[in-house]
């Protein structure tokens, strides 16, 4: 298994969690994953979504200590 691409957008508000996972996503191979950390609740919203309506598929998402992370799939 490939390692993941890590976006780290804690510290940011919506859009810019989606937004910096949509250009990762974008220049990531087929097949990618990709995983995304945010603080912002909104993204608990925003990220699946995004990902649904883009075709990528939401693997996995986890809420630590307020810390979201969501692992996100480019379809290969």
């Amino acid at each position: 298994m490939a390692s993941e691409i890590i976006v780290d957008a804690r510290g940011h508000h919506c859009p810019v969690p989606t937004l910096r996972l949509r250009r990762a996503l974008e220049d990531a191979p087929a097949g990618a994953q990709v995983r995304l950390y945010a603080d912002d609740p909104m993204a608990r919203i925003d990220v699946p979504h995004f990902a649904s309506g883009a075709g990528f598929e939401v693997v996995e998402t986890a809420d630590e200590a307020g810390t979201l992370s969501f692992l996100i799939r480019k379809p290969a």
